[in-house]
């Protein structure tokens, strides 16, 4: 065969009819005029753009429409809508409509019908999908860039499995009322404070609501604060609400849990399980390694790594991923285990696409961005942990700022939430004098005691302080951080929980 022959082959594709069944959406949609319920009993998310005869789609968003207004849909309903309607002249008028409904045969398998409309959707745009990637493959009129076409082709093969490339166009405003609704609601029957996925910690579910879909949140702090340790313990809190939701019956949509994508290019996927079996066994992590227990903390161990088996959070600890790999295995992740939360740490040790390698901040800027379009084209959160400055070191108030984000100043631009990490008890251990000794004077033995009275004070305590919020106001939340096991949890202590957080 020759090579022209598989160039121009595409075209001849083009050429014939795209698939479709118009007598199937006439069928249905005759049956949906009959009996309203069919369409409330759909199990496949059919809209109007899955129809191929444009004046089917009207009718079915017209349907839509008036169900959404508790009206009953007929004919003798629709019938108003439609008489200005010139396509539907063309196949007789708005008699067309009393026709679909003469022989009731779609109600004997309705939603047989839907799924093959739908499916015959879904291959149309793959068919759009393959006529975009050849032509854009065989022109290279301009630079050619391989790897971001292969990126494209794979978010559009994505959207086309989700269904959502049909419709990906501008929605009305109704359609994200309904969204909103749907959130608002979901935060009342959560107590009035999660309109998002759970952090697992009450006082930053306060402060933000919950973690909302599309949103990129970075979590940054100096070495040694815990910002892996808080990422794990929301990572890990997340796909565990969502593992005690599933055994009590709760819909996956109705949870407030998430299945977790944790892509750790700093600390093995073995290194994170011995963190998440320390905080759920109350052994230290240091001892787990070092094989220090007992008979009855393996016990111990055991009972908690049974508890975790069917725990939804999925490790991924390939060093040096770009950020189109890394982009690549989240929608394989979505479409596999249908995540809900996506953990980066960190986001510095990503790689860009290539070509900034020369201009690290510009490399930062393509990285950050492409976070913020994962977490929108995925439809769930992002949290990416990030590094700070050396500028906070020479402060004498340690407490990071906007300006300590290391390296680009996209990150705060495309974050929809930036939180610092903060524990001033390490600062503080830092900082201690001399041990005093008998022979020691009055003031060696003062001086040691004064940091060891402020080194009570602040044992053990953490702030995180949002920094930035989209959602609401910025301020601190207090948290008790149990370095042993690494965990970060809410303050028990009810003096300070009038003061969980700061506006």
């Amino acid at each position: 065969m020759a090579e022209t022959d598989l160039i121009t082959r595409p075209d001849e594709t083009a050429a014939r009819a795209l698939p479709s069944n118009v007598e199937a959406e006439a069928a249905f949609l005759g049956a949906a005029l009959i009996d309203n319920r069919v369409i409330e009993e759909l199990n496949t998310p059919l809209g109007p753009s899955h129809f191929f005869e444009p004046v089917h789609a009207r009718i079915y968003e017209r349907v839509l429409q008036l169900l959404d207004r508790k009206a009953v849909v007929t004919p003798v309903t629709l019938r108003p809508y439609f008489e200005a309607d010139e396509a539907l002249k063309d196949l007789g008028g708005a008699g067309y409509l009393a026709r679909l409904t003469a022989d009731g045969q779609g109600l004997l398998a309705p939603r047989e019908l839907a799924e093959q409309i739908y499916d015959l959707a879904l291959l149309r745009e793959l068919i759009s999908v393959g006529r975009n990637l050849v032509n854009s493959a065989l022109d290279t009129s301009e630079s050619v860039e391989p790897m971001e076409q292969i990126a494209a082709a794979e978010a559009a093969l994505y959207q086309v499995a989700e269904g959502a490339a049909t419709g990906s166009e501008a929605q009305p405003f109704a359609v994200s009322t309904r969204t909103a609704l749907g959130m608002i609601e979901q935060a009342l029957l959560s107590g009035g404070h999660i309109s998002g996925k759970t952090t697992g910690l009450t006082t930053i579910n306060e402060k933000i609501g919950g973690l909302h879909d599309s949103d990129l949140i970075i979590l940054a702090g100096r070495p040694g604060m815990g910002k892996t340790a808080l990422a794990t313990n929301i990572a890990f809190n997340a796909a565990d609400r969502l593992r005690r939701d599933l055994a009590d019956g709760i819909a996956p949509d109705k949870s407030v849990g998430a299945a977790t994508a944790f892509f750790s290019l700093e600390m093995s996927a073995d290194q994170l399980a011995t963190r998440i079996l320390a905080e759920q066994s109350g052994i230290s992590s240091e001892a787990l390694r070092m094989g220090k227990i007992s008979r009855e903390d393996f016990q111990q161990l055991s009972f908690a790594s049974q508890r975790l088996a069917e725990l939804p959070l999925y490790i991924d600890d390939t060093p040096a991923l770009s950020i189109a790999a890394l982009r690549t295995r989240a929608r394989r992740l979505k479409r596999r285990h249908n995540i809900g939360l996506v953990v980066v740490d960190y986001l510095q040790l990503l790689q860009g696409s290539g070509r900034s390698t020369d201009n690290r901040v510009n490399e930062i800027s393509e990285i950050s961005r492409g976070l913020k379009t994962l977490a929108k084209e995925l439809g769930v959160p992002v949290i990416a942990l990030s590094q700070l400055s050396r500028a906070v070191e020479q402060r004498e108030d340690k407490r990071p700022q906007l300006s300590d984000l290391r390296e680009s100043g996209s990150i705060e631009q495309d974050a929809d939430m930036v939180w610092f990490v903060f524990r001033e008890d390490y600062y503080i251990a830092n900082k201690e004098p001399k041990q005093p000794t008998d022979g020691d004077d009055g003031k060696t033995h003062e001086l040691h005691s004064a940091w060891a009275s402020e080194m009570e004070r602040v044992h053990g305590l953490a702030e995180l302080i949002v920094a930035k919020q989209r959602h609401g106001s910025t301020g601190k939340v207090r948290l008790r951080f149990e370095a042993r096991i690494t965990r970060f949890s809410d303050l028990a202590d009810d003096s300070m929980a009038a003061h969980s957080y700061d506006d």
